[in-house]
């Protein structure tokens, strides 16, 4: 990841204190995050500094480095608090004719993931494919509760036989979420080329149900 500033330019303390925070450090912080993805919406991680996150935020680039590190920790701190939005849409019923339903919702949750949070996920794939264990580890636990549930979902049914022994299920599940996560990240490319959002869930609903063995009709 790009590193904004020198190690020498901050203090010693710069990272999240080890430290309870009362109101106001929480609501200074909160600010700071707040001004942290406004600013991503606008430029890239590359082109961000800590001088114009204060700006926005309405402080300094010393209360910046109380809180954070660098740009890329408070980044890392927006891909955290985002990561438990979409495991709870892959729970509830899969069966009985429920499955298309399940995953119509399913897919418009990664969709909408995506649409509220864009800036933050793409910085996140992109410093978790260049290999960055923090970043890693974010979008692990985003996305691992979804995988598991797809996973147990394609494991009983190859048990009861509506699908293929030869399919993993846990490689089911992980092309089903990284099919998800593509799509969502590009559906407004689509929406280009005059395919309707519709189109691009009922598409992907019955993807999903048919990797899972669940009826579409």
């Amino acid at each position: 990841m790009h590193e904004i500033h020198s190690a020498d330019s901050r203090p010693s303390h710069s990272a999240e204190a080890a430290r309870k925070l009362g109101p106001h450090g929480r609501a200074t912080r909160e600010r700071l995050l707040t001004a942290t993805r406004e600013s991503l919406e606008r430029r890239s991680l590359m082109d961000l500094s800590v001088a114009e996150i204060a700006r926005v935020a309405g402080t300094s680039p010393a209360t910046f480095y109380h809180y954070f590190k660098d740009v890329e920790s408070a980044v890392l701190r927006l891909a955290q608090d985002i990561a438990g939005e979409l495991p709870e849409a892959v729970d509830g019923n899969w069966t009985g004719g429920a499955g298309l339903e399940r995953a119509r919702a399913l897919v418009n949750a990664f969709i909408a993931h995506w649409d509220r949070h864009r800036a933050v996920l793409l910085v996140r794939n992109l410093a978790a494919d260049k290999g960055d264990p923090r970043f890693q580890l974010a979008r692990r636990a985003a996305l691992l509760p979804v995988m598991r549930r797809l996973a147990s979902l394609v494991e009983l049914a190859v048990a009861e036989g509506r699908v293929d022994s030869a399919i993993h299920p846990d490689v089911a599940s992980a092309s089903l979420v990284s099919v998800l996560e593509r799509l969502s990240a590009h559906s407004h490319d689509l929406e280009q080329l005059d395919v309707t959002h519709d189109a691009i869930v009922e598409t992907a609903a019955r993807i999903v149900c048919q990797t899972l063995g669940e009826p579409t009709d």
